[in-house]
């Protein structure tokens, strides 16, 4: 097998590949890529690549559709660098209610004053800011990043409240929630939060999201961080909110042209998930969930293909990747190949089947099938 590595992967991630998987440069021998921030929209796979898997995250780097149709499963990585937002979140926090920018950028420039000592003790009024304790948190998503800083906020004596529309998920992380925090409207948290704190997935339905509507309901002086996407947040809209003084202070990982040269705007160089264990977490998720399709054809965290697991292969196997549902025709296709355990699912347009068998696989019958993208036998 060969993997292609379209950004420099961590090695703790590469170790985690067998002997007989191989990196290659040339995408043609290609089996998987292994990618991070490369953009791959314009990017036409060959037929043998079967997966795509992100170390990190957020995927709009990726055109999960076209992918999908041509029976590729992206993999994405979930959690394992929720550790490494969630602290650049609380400091981006402190750094939003102090102004310890403003205050280093005064000792720097007054560094070769002798007495700086003592001029300090007179400039240092015009860096007071506010504490967090006591104020409330609104966290707008409540996933593996959200749950995280809710904990932490808590932790540091915040109310916190959130929203989070998937009761799937709030199940998940409620055991992280401090034991007050409520989850409210979209509404509710504008009206009641001190800070709001983003960590929603940018999607169609969340572009521009925080915008003047958005705004307009927010306390006077709210303060917001961003450690999602850019796109989250209207620009114009939020250069009028901190004009106006409903938005204290802005503080994103994802600074554009526009908000790094806006007044009331703490930007920084999308240092979210570039710490040295969440580049390592990310890339053995990556690989391994890879290295478990290919030998297993099991999917785990894909975020264009639905769950397909039935553990380690004892058997033979195989994979079916379909557009719509077919499972009742690749169950007609494979009556007589002696299933002995069973997987499918449906993720939005995109479904799939997983099967162990135990005698031949009509593989010619499966593709025939009208829809099918991907019949893999293991």
């Amino acid at each position: 097998m060969y993997i292609l590595c379209l950004n420099k992967i961590s090695p703790v991630g590469m170790k985690v590949l067998p002997s007989s998987y191989k990196v290659t440069e040339d995408i043609n021998e290609a089996d998987a890529i292994l990618v991070r921030s490369a953009v791959m929209h314009e990017m036409v796979l060959p037929p043998r690549v079967v997966a795509v898997a992100r170390a990190g995250a957020g995927v709009n780097n990726i055109p999960l559709d076209v992918y999908a149709k041509a029976g590729v499963v992206v993999f994405n990585t979930p959690g394992a660098n929720a550790n490494a937002v969630k602290e650049l979140t609380i400091a981006g926090m402190l750094l939003a209610a102090r102004d310890i920018r403003g205050s280093m950028e005064w000792v720097k420039a007054n560094k070769d004053d002798e007495l700086i000592n003592k001029s300090m003790e007179k400039a240092k009024g015009a860096f007071a800011g506010t504490e967090i304790l006591g104020k409330t948190l609104g966290v707008l998503g409540c996933g593996a990043i959200g749950a995280l800083v809710a904990q932490a906020a808590g932790a540091l004596g915040m109310h916190v409240i959130g929203v989070e529309p998937s009761a799937a998920t709030i199940e998940r992380n409620k055991h992280l929630f401090p034991k007050d925090m409520e989850i409210v409207s979209y509404d509710e948290l504008y009206k009641r939060a001190d800070y709001i704190s983003v960590h929603v997935p940018l999607l169609d339905a969340t572009k521009g999201m925080l915008n003047k509507d958005a705004f307009a309901k927010m306390k006077d002086g709210v303060i917001i961080v961003n450690c999602a996407r850019d796109a989250i947040v209207n620009d114009n809209d939020l250069e009028e909110a901190i004009k106006a003084g409903k938005v204290r202070k802005y503080v994103t990982d994802f600074p554009n042209h526009k908000t790094a040269n806006m007044n009331g705007v703490v930007a920084i160089s999308h240092l979210g998930a570039s710490t040295e264990e969440a580049e390592d977490n990310c890339a053995a998720m990556a690989a391994t969930q890879v290295v478990d399709y290919i030998e297993n054809g099991n999917i785990i965290n894909s975020v264009n293909y639905p769950r397909l697991d039935l553990g380690k292969k004892t058997g033979k196997r195989v994979v079916v990747l379909y557009e719509g549902d077919k499972v009742k025709e690749v169950n007609a296709a494979l009556s007589n190949a002696g299933v002995k355990n069973f997987a499918s699912g449906v993720k939005g347009a995109f479904g799939g089947v997983l099967a162990e068998v135990s005698g031949e696989v009509d593989e010619a019958a499966l593709k025939a099938i009208p829809g099918v993208t991907k019949v893999v036998v293991l």
